[in-house]
This record gives C-alpha cells, sequence and structure tokens, in this order.
C-alpha cells in the first residue's frame, strides 16, 4: 500500500506519492482548476490516483499560520478534508505544511531548475516535501 501527499491551494493541489516500503515520496503531479469552489474534477482525478496507486491512506498539508493559529485557508483544507474522507473513505491525517513552497522552490533552484520553469513543479514538489515530512516522523517514532 502508498500513502498519498497533497498540497490544496486555491486554484491547484499538488500531489506526491510514497514508495511500497512507506519511505521515500516522489511528486506526481499538479491538478489545476479554474475556479477554487469547483472541486468535482479534482476529486475525481484524486480517486483516479487512489485506485491507480493502491493507495491506502492521505497525508493533507494543513496551512497554519507562523504564529500556529489557524486562518481562512486552514478551514478551507478541513472542509476538503472531511469530503476526502466522506468520498474515498480513506484516513486523511493533517500534516503542517508551513514553509513548505519556499523550501520547494529552494530544492527547485538548487537542482537547476530555471525560475519561469519552476510554477508547473512548485505544487507537486511542496507535497512530496509534506509527504516525507510524514514518512520520516512515522519512521522515527516506530524506530
Amino acid at each position: 500500500m502508498r500513502t498519498l501527499g497533497l498540497d490544496y491551494g486555491t486554484k491547484t493541489v499538488g500531489v506526491a506519492i510514497s514508495d511500497e516500503a512507506q519511505i521515500i515520496a516522489q511528486p506526481l503531479v499538479t491538478i489545476e482548476r479554474k475556479h477554487a469552489n469547483k472541486l468535482r474534477q479534482t476529486y475525481a482525478k484524486i480517486e483516479a490516483i487512489i485506485d491507480e496507486q493502491n493507495v491506502d491512506r492521505i497525508v493533507l498539508g494543513f496551512p497554519k499560520n507562523m504564529n500556529n493559529t489557524e486562518g481562512e485557508r486552514a478551514e478551507a483544507t478541513r472542509a476538503f478534508m472531511d469530503d476526502l474522507e466522506r468520498r474515498t473513505g480513506l484516513p486523511v491525517i493533517l500534516m503542517d505544511e508551513r514553509l513548505t513552497t519556499v523550501e520547494a522552490d529552494r530544492i527547485l533552484e538548487e537542482t537547476g531548475v530555471a525560475k519561469s520553469g519552476r510554477k508547473e513543479h512548485i505544487d507537486k514538489m511542496a507535497a512530496a516535501i509534506i509527504l516525507q515530512s510524514f514518512l520520516d516522523r512515522e519512521h522515527n517514532e516506530n524506530k
């Protein structure tokens, strides 16, 4: 079984997937939508990935403010989480995503991706960072 990582944004959802051993996360795809509140196709694409990749749980980036408070984006993320759990029947685990986009941008820069080309990779890379943080935490807790 695999774990799916998601970075939920207003216009995109970055998607990452773990390996079967639950050790390594890799960026998979960025799902784009034209309207922030139009999620039917987004859910359908996520459900297709879940079926194709044999996913048994989902890690969803949770956007807390730097002072650890929750704002409007956190509320929208919780609603997205509730819908995902209802639609897929899978557990959805929230994972702090503070600074993951900054880290993703830094990684893309270090690997030589031109600034103009980073937009298409940044969300799925952020999802991979969120998922890898979760996998590392889980691995360390089970030592």
